[in-house]
C-alpha cells in the first residue's frame, strides 16, 4: 500500500463530509500499521472513516474510492487489514473461549431473563448474502436463490456471541442446511465430541428431581441432543408438549435478536457483499467481535430484544433424534408445567 498517497493533501481531507457518519459512536482506532507504529493520526482517522463507512453503511469499494480519492484496490487493503487486525486484536478479549465458569454465568443469566434452567445458549445460522464465487458451481447458491455465506453462531442472553463459525474454512456454504453445518462446524464437533467444558449435570431450580444436563437451544433445523434441545413436531401437540415450545422459543429468540442486532449496527449485511468468500469471512469475524465491544460499552436495552433481523434462516431439513436428547427433553417439559410454570405460559393454549 502506498501510505505517501493516502496522506495526500490531509488537509482537503479535514474538510471531507462526516454528515453520515454518526458522531457519538466511534471505533477503536485499530490498523494493521499501529504494529510497526509508524502510521500518523491523520492516516489513521482516514482508514478509521473508511472503515467505519463501509461496515456500518454498505458502501462500495467503489463508492468510497470517488468520496476519499483512493484506489479501489487501496480501499479493499484497508478493510481487509484492519478487518482481520480488529479479530485478531478483539478476539481473547470479546470472544474468547468459554470455561466452566463461564458457562456457568451464561446459564445463569439465562434463567433469570427467560425463565429456562441450564441453558448454555441459543445457537442459529444465518445466510449472508455475497457475489457468485467463481469457479465454486452451485456451492454458494442456496435455496432462496442467491449466493451466501452461511454464519453459525451461539449466542448469550445478553445477545452477544460466544462462538462463530462462518465460510468456507468449516464448508459453511450456503446450498447446506442448519443440521449438517452444525455437524461440520468448529462448535458442533466439540459439542459431540464433549469438547466444551460444559459443567456437570445440575437440578433444576425448586426441583427435587435427579440432576439434568446443561443445554443448548435451537430451532427445528436441528437434530435433537442431549445437550441440544429442539421444539416438538407440531403435529399430535399436548398443552405439555406446546408450553415446552413455548418456553424453548422465548429462550431462543436471543440469537434472532442478536443477528437483528447486528445487521441493523453493520448494515454491510442489508446488501450483497462484493468481494471473495473468504473476504468475506473476514468482514463477518470482525463485525461479530465489534458487536459484542459494543454491546459490552453501549450497554443492554430491552428495545434491542425487538430488532428485526433481515438475514434469512437456514434451510429446514428432516432430521433425526438421539433416545437421550428425547429423555432430556422431556424431563425439560415436565419440569415446565410443574415447579417450573409460570403465570404467563397458559396464554399460549
Amino acid at each position: 500500500m502506498n501510505i505517501k498517497n493516502l496522506l495526500e493533501d490531509s488537509s482537503e481531507f479535514s474538510n471531507q463530509d462526516d454528515t453520515d457518519v454518526d458522531p457519538d459512536f466511534s471505533l477503536p482506532i485499530i490498523s494493521v500499521y499501529d504494529v510497526y507504529g509508524y502510521m500518523c493520526t491523520a492516516q489513521k482517522y482516514k482508514e478509521q472513516i473508511i472503515r467505519q463507512r463501509y461496515l456500518s453503511t454498505g458502501m462500495t469499494f467503489t463508492a468510497l474510492h470517488f468520496e476519499f480519492k483512493i484506489g479501489k484496490s487501496t480501499v479493499g487493503e484497508i478493510v481487509r487489514e484492519t478487518c482481520v487486525v480488529i479479530w485478531n486484536v478483539l478476539r481473547n478479549e470479546e470472544m474468547p473461549e468459554p470455561t466452566t465458569e463461564h458457562w456457568l454465568e451464561i446459564s445463569n443469566k439465562f434463567y433469570s431473563k427467560t425463565n429456562f434452567p441450564n441453558c448454555l445458549g441459543a445457537v442459529d445460522g444465518k445466510h449472508i448474502r455475497i457475489q457468485n464465487p467463481k469457479n465454486t458451481d452451485s456451492l454458494f447458491f442456496n435455496y432462496k436463490k442467491y449466493f451466501s455465506i452461511i454464519l453459525m453462531a451461539v449466542v448469550d442472553a445478553n445477545l452477544s456471541f460466544v462462538y462463530i463459525d462462518v465460510g468456507s474454512r468449516y464448508g459453511l456454504y450456503g446450498k447446506e442446511s442448519d443440521s449438517n453445518i452444525f455437524k461440520q462446524s468448529s462448535f458442533g464437533k466439540k459439542l459431540y465430541s464433549n469438547a466444551l467444558n460444559i459443567p456437570d449435570r445440575k437440578s433444576f431450580p425448586s426441583s427435587q428431581g435427579s440432576p439434568q444436563p446443561y443445554v443448548f437451544v435451537g430451532d427445528e433445523a436441528f437434530a435433537l441432543h442431549a445437550n441440544l434441545l429442539r421444539p416438538y413436531p407440531q403435529r399430535g401437540l399436548n398443552d405439555k408438549r406446546t408450553i415446552f415450545n413455548y418456553r424453548l422459543s422465548r429462550a431462543r429468540r436471543t440469537v434472532e435478536c442478536a443477528f437483528g442486532v447486528l445487521a441493523n449496527k453493520w448494515r454491510i449485511f442489508h446488501t450483497t457483499i462484493l468481494v471473495s468468500p473468504e473476504f468475506v469471512d473476514d468482514i463477518i469475524k470482525s463485525c461479530c467481535v465489534l458487536h459484542n465491544f459494543v454491546r459490552k460499552r453501549d450497554g443492554y436495552n430491552y428495545e434491542d430484544m425487538e430488532s428485526e433481523c433481515h438475514l434469512d434462516d437456514i434451510e429446514v431439513i428432516g432430521t433425526g433424534s438421539r433416545t437421550n436428547g428425547i429423555e432430556v427433553r422431556e424431563a425439560f417439559a415436565e419440569y415446565f408445567v410443574n415447579e417450573g410454570a409460570v403465570p404467563f405460559q397458559n396464554r399460549v393454549l
